[in-house]
C-alpha cells in the first residue's frame, strides 16, 4: 500500500478490492459480504461494466443493454444487490448512447433518462429501418402520456453502418476537447 503515495484510503480500498466477490470468490484477499467495503462493492460493479462495454484486444464491446443483462445474471454471489440495482438505476435499463428500435421501426439513440420510468427514456430519432434511409430528428419522450412508441429492442449500430453515434446524443463533441 505504500506505492500509493497520495491516493486516499478510501480510493486505495478500491484499488486493492474491487476484484472481491461476495461470495468470496474474487481476489486478491478472498474477502465476502460485509468484508467488502461499500465503496469497493460499488467499484467492482462499476469495473465489471466498463470492462464488457469496452472494446479490448481480446475481445468486442458488448452493447450497455446487453451488458446489464449478462451482469444480471452474475449478480447472485457476485455483487451487492444493492449496489447493483442503484447502478441500474443511475445509468437506467437502455443508457444514455444505446441504439433501439421503436415499434415504429425508425431507430433511436437513447439521450436522457426517465426516473419514473426506466424502460421508458428521452430517445432522438434518425432513422427508419422500413425506408432504409434518415428521417427528419425528433425528439420523443417515450414515459409521456399519449406517447404511443415503444422499446422494441436493442440494435447493433455495425448492423446499420453506423460508426459513431455520439454526435446524436452527446450534448459536446467530446473529440473538440
Amino acid at each position: 500500500m505504500e506505492r500509493l503515495g497520495t491516493l486516499g484510503p478510501v480510493a486505495a480500498d478500491v484499488v486493492r478490492h474491487h476484484h472481491e466477490r461476495l461470495d468470496g470468490n474474487g481476489y486478491p484477499d478472498g474477502l465476502a459480504g460485509d468484508q467488502i467495503s461499500l465503496f469497493a462493492r460499488m467499484g467492482t460493479v462499476c469495473d465489471v461494466y466498463d470492462a464488457i462495454t469496452s472494446d479490448r484486444p481480446y475481445k468486442k464491446a458488448w452493447e450497455p443493454t446487453i451488458a446489464l443483462q449478462q451482469m444480471r445474471k452474475w449478480a447472485p454471489g457476485s455483487y451487492d444487490p444493492v449496489v447493483f440495482q442503484a447502478f441500474v438505476k443511475s445509468i437506467g435499463v437502455f443508457p444514455n448512447g444505446s441504439l433501439v428500435r421503436l415499434s415504429s421501426g425508425r431507430l433511436a439513440v437513447v439521450i436522457d433518462q426517465n426516473p419514473a420510468n426506466l424502460a421508458a427514456p428521452m430517445v432522438k430519432v434518425f432513422y427508419s429501418t422500413k425506408s432504409r434511409q434518415p428521417v427528419t430528428r425528433e425528439l420523443i419522450e417515450l414515459g409521456a402520456a399519449g406517447c404511443r412508441e415503444r422499446i422494441e429492442g436493442i440494435e447493433d449500430p455495425a448492423r446499420w453502418g453506423l460508426k459513431n453515434l455520439n454526435e446524436l446524443w452527446m450534448p459536446v463533441d467530446l473529440s473538440k476537447i
